[in-house]
């Protein structure tokens, strides 16, 4: 009898494991899934870097695949298409398919500051006195349609001018923008750290915009500018909660973990391709972008009436649209992911 009753008190805690380990295991309806973004090497999209870096995903139990595209209007593409299931972009994109009739939602903020910075060249225009002077030049940027057009874009309505007043040419986000600046193919440039510091840094351009700090970001957009999220058409994630959270998870962690992170441990998680050859300016470049990583993952409660005020400001197509914002984004997913890891 003894023998018996310690065989099933021994036997207990493996009958109870499997099924609670099978079950975790079942929560995730798409444990592979390819995460699309435009720009990977940006500070902007660094919270993705930190979660595949340091294994959060497969911690979750994901196997994440992220194709690197030349912009996040590229990236959008991708999931419109159908080989993306998910995008790391910029929130103003849930607006603007929106109003297309297609409903996609952001589930977990990056950045609450766009990062992005207009700056003309001191090659091209060396004169150059107000943004009217940009008339008829040529503006690099990601990619077209992207954020950085996008914050380009407003800045010009702001100074009266339309988007078809200049050219935008997409230049990529590492040294192909730099490139581009310092050869003359473009007379100014629209784009993220670490490429505008280096630009800086060599006296390549002056700036006129500048949305790195939430400060900035006030000053230019007059509320808090929600940036780098991730988001998926609002089937997906009505389809795949468990999966969606999961990616919460690992995102929500990765944002702990650079709110704590030294100098030296963010430069030896980081890939080197991330520091263009130059360890120093990367870590200035951090200093100036730092705030603007979302602390917690949540959209502030006003963030998305400032994107779609500025969207509305030179998109007629957005202006005319019943935009509903609730539709937009939920922090379901992140807070939830904030509880497991407070």
């Amino acid at each position: 009898m003894r023998r018996t009753i310690l065989k099933t008190m021994l036997a207990a805690p493996v009958v109870t494991a499997f099924p609670a380990v099978w079950a975790q295991a079942a929560k995730i309806e798409k444990p592979n899934l390819t995460v699309a973004v435009g720009g990977k090497n940006l500070f902007y999209y660094l919270p993705l870097t930190i979660a595949e870096r340091l294994n959060y995903f497969k911690d979750e139990g994901l196997d994440v695949e992220i194709p690197d595209f030349a912009g996040g209007s590229k990236a959008l593409q991708a999931l419109i298409g159908g080989s993306a299931d998910v995008v790391s972009g910029a929130y103003e994109h849930t607006i603007n398919m929106q109003a297309k009739n297609q409903h996609i939602q952001e589930f977990v903020l990056q950045g609450r500051a766009p990062q992005i910075v207009l700056g003309v060249s001191t090659r091209t225009m060396p004169n150059y006195k107000s943004l009217a002077d940009l008339k008829g030049k040529k503006i690099g940027v990601s990619a077209p349609g992207s954020s950085t057009s996008m914050m380009a874009t407003y800045v010009l309505a702001k100074a009266g001018l339309k988007a078809s007043d200049v050219s935008f040419v997409g230049v990529g986000t590492s040294s192909g923008a730099l490139t581009a600046v310092k050869s003359g193919q473009v007379d100014a440039i629209a784009n993220l750290d670490p490429v505008i510091t280096m630009l800086q840094r060599d006296d390549a351009i002056k700036v006129v915009s500048d949305t790195r700090t939430l400060k900035e970001t006030q000053s230019v957009y007059g509320g808090p500018m929600p940036a780098a999220c991730l988001y998926a058409p609002a089937k997906f994630l009505s389809e795949n909660p468990n999966t969606a959270q999961a990616l919460a998870n690992a995102m929500v962690r990765a944002l702990r973990w650079l709110q704590k992170a030294g100098p030296s441990d963010l430069v030896k998680t980081v890939p080197e391709s991330y520091l263009l050859g130059d360890r120093a300016l990367y870590l200035a470049a951090w200093e100036h972008v730092k705030e603007a990583i979302s602390p917690d993952g949540l959209m502030p409660e006003a963030g998305p009436a400032t994107a779609l005020k500025m969207l509305q400001t030179f998109d007629e197509n957005i202006a005319k649209a019943k935009i509903d914002l609730s539709k937009t984004y939920t922090n379901a997913f992140a807070k939830k992911a904030g509880a497991k890891y407070s």
